[in-house]
């Protein structure tokens, strides 16, 4: 990676974009608007949530749907033709009231803060809560994040009120610098039937107003949904810099400093390894990390879709390779940066299968991690120390040295699995059309050299010409970013033989300008950008009919027209190909 919090910051005029503060406008805070509230209702602490049906109303590019059920399971008809993967229960669940106050106010540092005891659960678990507040007391809500007639999150659970108090300092780990809490245990709460699964903000609320969010995955580990949703929660941690230290960050003298030199320095003062056992930073989105920014976007059109989808982190993907293969579609959002070595394997071995792969933002799984367990269970502990030398497994397993995935002795560049190649940061350029007839962009109406204004933002991804990527590749877009030394962003397409297809946007701000939601404070979750979310939205739908329906090597094989855009003697040839990641 690069970009520390990429996600919706978008302007219609240029903006360079700063890669560790790409998210921060986009921090959810203020109040929505009252006339937005739909179906105020109050919260329970029985675990039964709020459940009011209420006609849909559609905003633009959503459409309702009429549902058929075919052998390969329910498909919707969009007015304009399009087949889509659909489910009677995402519909269903969508038609329900939302509730507006999912949104957070400002705060300060330290109000209220906590973490959960896993990133994701599935129905029946128990998951424990730690929870630091100045606050006497205080209880939790649990919004599940979808649609719900553009409101965006629905109150499904509400706890007793518990008591409040200040949690310890927490520990900072040497050699690694590793900052843990090992706090008192706060409330357990158990994932009941009227948890549907999906994407959840637990929002912690104290007595005297603070509040910050807990996010929280309820997965369903037996689902064959055509889509899965993966939260990038691996990202997530890498980034966050609660308690002094993270993945790019040190504590030098008392002092939050990022220590990377442009020219040559070193992280000497970063973390190495990670833990889960800490909040999220107050001031990244109320906790909720990349959430709101760089996922839920897609997440809001893919419900008001009544998309075939479930969920899970990469954590779980880490931990359970294979259920992928139950599935038609994997979706990675707008940054997915570390990958463990099962992580790429298990989605490697599917997409050999069949299984097609959906890449909607930039440097993905650039960096190698490893897990250790935490005093709270597997998988607790992020492992990355961005060095050979430093790694201990080095010279012991060098398969998983924790480097970047082309370096050695790893030796594996993400192309051979994405298709293109992480290149830079603050881009901002247009998004430019070389291949019209490309089914992603059936239905645009866009033509060949059609460019939409500024849609390419933050970091940015491109093929490489005679490197590690499929020669079978097909470039659907080809924009030349003048502010990085005219290097080149790529949308690109390629399937594996009798296998499946990987999509990928080459573009960090793809997910971010997906953004629709007008009932949603813009504080919160941006505005559409004119000329370019109605557009993107329109290819998203193409891709879900795609990659949704079954293995795409037998319905869009890829052409390997990247030949004739790279073509000797073109600009693109001589372009540079670069490598600025810390």
């Amino acid at each position: 990676m690069a970009s520390g919090r990429s996600g919706s910051h978008r302007h219609s005029a240029p903006v360079r974009l700063n890669r560790r503060g790409f998210i921060t406008l986009s921090a959810v805070g203020g109040a929505i608007a009252a006339a937005a509230v739909v179906g105020v209702v109050e919260g329970t602490s029985s675990g039964n949530g709020p459940d009011a049906q209420t006609a849909t109303r559609h905003h633009p590019k959503s459409h309702p749907a009429k549902t058929t059920t075919d052998p390969g399971g329910s498909t919707t008809t969009l007015p304009d033709g399009t087949v889509i993967p659909t489910s009677a229960a995402i519909v269903a669940e969508n038609a329900k009231t939302g509730q507006a106050w999912w949104v957070t106010t400002v705060q300060q540092a330290g109000d209220i803060e906590g973490y959960a005891s896993q990133v994701s659960a599935s129905v029946g678990d128990t998951i424990t809560l730690f929870v630091s507040t100045k606050a006497s007391q205080f209880h939790v809500e649990a919004y599940r994040m979808g649609y719900y007639q553009g409101i965006g999150g629905r109150l499904v659970w509400q706890s007793p009120v518990a008591p409040g108090h200040r949690q310890p300092s927490p520990q900072l780990i040497a050699p690694t610098n590793t900052i843990e809490c090992q706090w008192a245990p706060s409330m357990t709460v158990t994932i009941g039937p009227s948890w549907p699964p999906g994407a959840y903000l637990l929002k912690l609320v104290g007595a005297t107003g603070e509040q910050q969010f807990i996010p929280l995955c309820v997965r369903d580990d037996a689902s064959r949904a055509a889509i899965v949703i993966q939260h990038s929660v691996t990202t997530w941690q890498a980034y966050n810099r609660w308690g002094g230290y993270s993945l790019y960050y040190g504590n030098r003298g008392g002092a939050l400093s990022f220590t990377h030199a442009a020219a040559g320095g070193t992280f000497a003062d970063r973390a190495r390894i990670v833990s889960f056992d800490r909040p999220y930073d107050h001031d990244w989105a109320s906790g909720a990390a990349d959430f709101v920014g760089n996922e839920f976007p897609l997440i809001f059109q893919a419900e008001q879709l009544g998309l075939d989808v479930t969920y899970w982190t990469d954590v779980d993907l880490h931990a359970q390779p294979q259920l992928l293969s139950r599935h038609r579609a994997l979706v990675t959002l707008g940054h997915d940066e570390y990958w463990s070595a099962a992580m790429r394997g298990g989605a490697a071995l599917a997409l050999a299968g069949g299984v097609n792969l959906a890449f909607l933002g930039a440097n993905a799984c650039y960096r190698q991690i490893r897990f250790e367990p935490s005093p709270l269970g597997p998988n607790r502990h992020q492992v990355c120390y961005k060095s050979a030398a430093e790694d201990p497994m080095a010279g012991t397993d060098n398969a998983l040295v924790t480097v970047n995935w082309d370096q050695s002795p790893v030796n594996s560049p993400e192309a051979q699995l994405i298709g293109s190649t992480y290149q830079d940061i603050d881009a901002d350029a247009d998004l430019v059309i070389v291949d019209p007839a490309s089914w992603a962009l059936a239905g645009t109406s866009l033509a060949a050299n059609q460019h939409l204004a500024h849609a390419v933002r933050g970091e940015f991804d491109r093929y490489v010409p005679n490197g590690t990527g499929p020669s079978t590749l097909d470039v659907i877009a080809h924009s030349i970013v003048p502010n990085r030394h005219n290097n080149y962003s790529d949308v690109t397409w390629y399937t594996v033989p009798n296998g499946g297809g990987v999509f990928a946007t080459g573009n960090a701000s793809w997910v971010g300008q997906l953004a629709n939601s007008p009932l949603i404070p813009s504080n919160v979750v941006p505005g559409p950008v004119p000329a370019v979310t109605p557009v993107l939205l329109r290819i998203m739908e193409n891709v879900y009919s795609v990659i949704g329906i079954g293995p795409a090597s037998r319905t869009q094989p890829s052409r390997g027209n990247w030949s004739a855009v790279y073509a000797p003697g073109s600009p693109s040839a001589g372009a540079p190909s670069t490598n600025n990641a810390a």
